[in-house]
């Protein structure tokens, strides 16, 4: 059976989607359905609550990064097995890359792939009200229409009444069921977003979760909308199942490296790497046989005085780039291979001193926003005229960057290069441009035979 697609989509930031979405996965989930999880968007955080909401690795769709039929070869590839597909939206329904244009945003997603649009509004300060926003989101894009409603944090079953009461008055979607405020369901936040969901989801939350998404919401009404939609063509794009291993790459993974798409890793796995996590907080030294290094973002900051304090890892990995092995880093990993990381209280803390550069932290966020990027040389992992598409999420800068320094993307996206090192703020999704992850598998390969 194809699995049921929702969407849970927002009239804007902050009005419960990550956690309506996590609530509805636990809930499908302890039904015995099998969930596959999506967010819309470039974000690391949100995933890591679906996957412990659903036990199954959570999926980013994009249509900014990502052209139309990667996005639904991923989609397809990831719920091949699933009864229910969860798509976790980003900012408001019709929030994208443009405020002209759908790119990027639930609102095209949700068209790509014929889903179920389930609205999330704030109802805390509405009653009748809430139908001219419906009614409004309903009507914006002709070519989408909402399936329901939910109403969140809604204050009694009174005041739900009159919600109710308006939307099936004024509006087509229906209404299937409200959320009252919970405060011990809420999320932490800090200044990436949202805490890591190993650091706040135990079971008996997730239990709590799911009873107040089976208490409060029709959840077979949401499936079986879900389910009214029309079958998906096969994906044009088959991904690729992994290949013969010929490399081992070690991830960075722990609580201070944690932000990689699951996509980028199995198209590594796919072109022939055995991906193997080690933690650069923990362990003494890195897994043996490596024919690379992929460090991917995190909270360095938060943890800078464990990475400080394990000397004998940052003298691995700089001793690994001295003799030529190839390490792929950004955002945070990029942090990590600076001289240091300074923190906002001015304390300086030792990194790997790959580049010749501190790390600072700022009080304020420094950039947010997609990016496309160029390779500047001939010989490097992204060639030039061969474009890659990516974003950044970053309170730090960094100290003027030396000449010397390789610069290895075209001006004016920012990426660095010493011995086979690139290093950059920007996260890039390996699916926008292939092309470089192959190089990448291909030099690891190189320097896998020579060890």
């Amino acid at each position: 059976m194809t699995a049921a697609r929702i969407v849970v989509a927002g009239t804007h930031s902050g009005v419960g989607k990550t956690t309506i979405a996590t609530a509805l996965m636990a809930a499908f989930r302890r039904r015995g359905h099998r969930v596959q999880g999506f967010k819309v968007g470039p974000d690391f955080i949100d995933p890591t609550f679906h996957r412990d909401a659903s036990g199954r690795p959570s999926r980013n769709l994009d249509g900014w990064m990502l052209s139309r039929e990667t996005n639904l070869a991923v989609f397809q590839h990831a719920a091949q097995d699933a009864d229910v597909a969860v798509i976790e939206g980003v900012m408001g329904l019709f929030d994208g890359q443009s405020a002209s244009e759908l790119s990027g945003s639930t609102a095209e997603m949700a068209m790509w792939l014929d889903a179920a649009v389930v609205l999330v509004v704030d109802a805390s300060a509405m009653a009748g009200s809430v139908a001219a926003v419906v009614h409004g989101f309903d009507h914006l894009v002709p070519e989408l229409r909402l399936a329901a409603v939910v109403c969140n944090r809604v204050s009694s079953d009174r005041h739900y009444d009159y919600l109710r009461g308006g939307i099936a008055a004024r509006c087509r979607p229906e209404s299937v069921g409200y959320l009252p405020p919970t405060p011990e369901l809420s999320l932490p936040e800090r200044h990436l977003g949202l805490h890591l969901a190993s650091e706040v989801l135990t079971e008996d939350r997730l239990c709590q979760f799911a009873e107040w998404a089976e208490t409060h919401l029709d959840l077979d009404r949401l499936i079986e909308l879900g389910r009214q939609r029309k079958a998906l063509d096969p994906p044009s794009l088959p991904l690729g199942a992994p290949s013969a291993v010929r490399t081992r790459i070690g991830v960075a993974r722990d609580t201070a490296f944690c932000f990689y798409y699951e996509d980028n890793l199995d198209l590594l796995r796919a072109l022939g790497a055995e991906v193997v996590e080690f933690s650069p907080i923990k362990d003494a030294a890195l897994p043996e046989g490596l024919g690379g290094i992929y460090f991917g973002g995190g909270y360095p900051e938060l943890h800078a005085q464990a990475l400080a304090t394990n000397e004998s890892m940052r003298a691995a990995v700089a001793q690994f780039v001295s003799t030529g092995g190839p390490v792929y880093a950004e955002c945070g990993g990029f942090m990590y291979l600076t001289e240091a990381i300074v923190d906002a209280q001015g304390g300086s803390w030792p990194m790997a001193g790959v580049f010749p550069t501190r790390a600072r932290m700022q009080t304020r966020l420094v950039r947010l926003g997609y990016m496309e990027v160029e390779g500047a040389v001939e010989d490097g992992w992204l060639v030039p005229g061969v474009p890659a598409r990516g974003h950044e999420f970053r309170y730090s800068v960094i100290d003027p960057m030396p000449d010397a320094v390789n610069r290895v993307y075209r001006s004016p996206a920012e990426g660095y290069g010493i011995q086979s090192t690139l290093a950059s703020y920007i996260h890039l999704h390996f699916l926008s441009c292939q092309h470089f992850a192959d190089r990448f598998v291909t030099a690891c390969t190189r320097y896998h035979s020579t060890i």
